[in-house]
């Protein structure tokens, strides 16, 4: 090979994801017969709803369905975005204007920081947090600086630090926030939503909530469903992402929206008609769809009572490896943190892989806050989850 070639300096600043990494070994090992159950992503394994399916099939097989479509979205799709914010969080949004789909929220992450971020600007990341609002930052030249999310402080923002940050780095743009949080559970909170507003007013920062997780709430509390954009003047300051990969069962169709003023979705559609064009027009329809006829009670079902029954056997598998966990945790994972009597948490989940042939996630994946925590990913059968609950007992509590 031609040694003259090198790749771009930015390649230097990251890693390959993790999973990506991961992933060929879990490979391997199926190769050799190993039969590994992974309890590691978060993709869900249920379907959407059958109508969602038929739409998309009815659209496909015609004729005119298959030429480019328009990057900011077709009508129906942003129209119904716009409802389902309307019909779940109460939030009023033009879906002409304050609405935008997204081919997946890791193309949200990118246009927005391209169209909001130079060279040398700082951004915001929470420790532990989401490892592609890091990677793509460092990419793009970014400065990166870490707020730290605690379990003391219910993985909440520390706004003291947060000021003190703010003093000492210059040209702040944006603040990646997650709520739901990914990976520790940790709830939507109101009073955090209304700080973090706040906050942005004060500094003239961008606060951009990535909100996938509401729907998904194994606890089945009946409290109302939280959006940044309840808070009046966020729509001015903050931007949303929400997702049907988490809510709807559609992590391979790659929708999802944004939601905020129609000046900033201008800034970020700039950016976007740059880099590619709409989505294949069967599975925008098809998208609509999912968001007007999904009920309640199917949420309920999917997404809710389906984790619920999960979530207990995950618990066992806690128990079982001595770790603790927040038992008011949502979403599609479950948290927890490791013994003290082990030294590096690779050290219990290497053995779990090699000895139990269970793939689960380090928690130091997401920043150093999650080096003592492991994540347990719900997106598996009850079977599965139960067959690795046996081999985990197998191996450490025989």
């Amino acid at each position: 090979m031609n040694t003259t070639f090198r790749p771009a300096d930015r390649l230097a600043s990251v890693q390959e994801y993790y999973f990506s990494r991961k992933l060929k070994e879990v490979a391997q090992l199926n190769a050799e017969g190993k039969d590994i159950i992974s309890l590691a992503i978060g993709s869900p394994d249920m379907p959407p709803s059958e109508r969602t399916i038929e739409v998309l099939c009815e659209e496909a097989r015609k004729a005119n369905a298959h030429g480019y479509q328009p990057t900011i979205g077709i009508p129906e799709l942003r129209t119904a975005m716009a409802t389902f914010y309307q019909r779940w969080y109460g939030v009023t949004l033009d879906p002409a204007s304050e609405i935008q789909p997204l081919i997946g929220s890791k193309e949200g992450i990118l246009h927005v920081t391209l169209a909001f971020v130079n060279p040398g600007d700082t951004v915001l990341v929470p420790n532990p947090g989401y490892p592609t609002y890091t990677s793509l930052s460092k990419l793009l030249g970014a400065n990166v600086v870490n707020y730290d999310l605690t379990e003391a402080g219910g993985w909440q923002p520390d706004f003291g630090q947060l000021e003190d940050i703010v003093l000492r780095q210059p040209n702040c743009k944006l603040l990646w926030t997650n709520y739901p949080h990914m990976p520790t559970g940790a709830p939507a909170r109101r009073e955090t939503y209304e700080r973090l507003v706040a906050f942005a007013q004060k500094h003239g920062i961008i606060v951009v909530n990535d909100n996938p997780y509401s729907f998904i709430r194994p606890d089945q509390t009946p409290s109302p469903l939280l959006s940044i954009l309840q808070v009046p003047g966020a729509k001015d300051c903050c931007i949303e992402f929400n997702s049907m990969s988490k809510s709807h069962n559609m992590p391979g169709w790659r929708v999802a929206m944004l939601a905020t003023n129609a000046q900033f979705v201008q800034w970020i559609l700039k950016v976007k008609t740059n880099v590619e064009n709409g989505t294949f027009r069967a599975i925008q329809l098809a998208a609509a769809e999912a968001l007007t006829n999904t009920s309640e009670e199917w949420h309920r079902e999917m997404n809710a009572e389906l984790y619920a029954r999960r979530r207990s056997i995950a618990e066992e598998i806690m128990a079982t490896l001595g770790c603790t966990f927040d038992p008011s945790q949502t979403g599609m994972f479950l948290w927890g943190r490791i013994p003290d009597s082990i030294d590096n948490v690779e050290d219990l989940t290497e053995r779990v892989l090699h000895e139990a042939r269970v793939f689960i996630t380090p928690g130091f994946i997401f920043g150093t806050n999650g080096e003592r925590y492991i994540r347990i990913s719900l997106c598996a059968k009850e079977e599965q989850m139960r067959e690795a609950l046996s081999r985990i007992r197998e191996q450490f509590n025989p």
